[in-house]
């Protein structure tokens, strides 16, 4: 007869995903990386920062929007886990089917 408990490795550690943050996250990685490889948008001298072409500045201005892209990707990746955790923390959703309703937090 095969045994139907789980094992410490099987218990489930997050709550089910929602698609959305994952979109957004890959999206904003996406702009990240596409962006600046559409080199089309940026092959001009003029205007110039501070005597530096265009071509420049403009490859250096994306390295601090990719760090805030990614940056936000990871904050929108993160509240998803801790959502997903908290999923399994709540009453009644316990991994291994604890029923959590005390109410005061202490034993009588």
């Amino acid at each position: 007869m095969k045994e139907t408990t789980l094992s410490a490795r099987d218990t489930p550690t997050r709550g089910p995903a929602k698609p959305g943050p994952y979109v957004v996250a890959g999206i904003l990685i996406a702009i990240a990386i596409i962006m600046p490889l559409i080199v089309p948008l940026y092959a001009f001298a003029e205007p110039s920062l501070w005597g530096i072409p265009f071509f420049y500045w403009y490859q250096l201005l994306w390295v601090f929007i990719a760090s805030g892209l990614l940056a936000l990707a990871y904050l929108i990746m993160r509240k998803e886990d801790r959502r997903r955790r908290e999923v399994l923390r709540t009453p009644g959703t316990t991994a291994s089917g604890d029923s959590n309703d005390k109410t005061d937090g202490g034993e009588r």
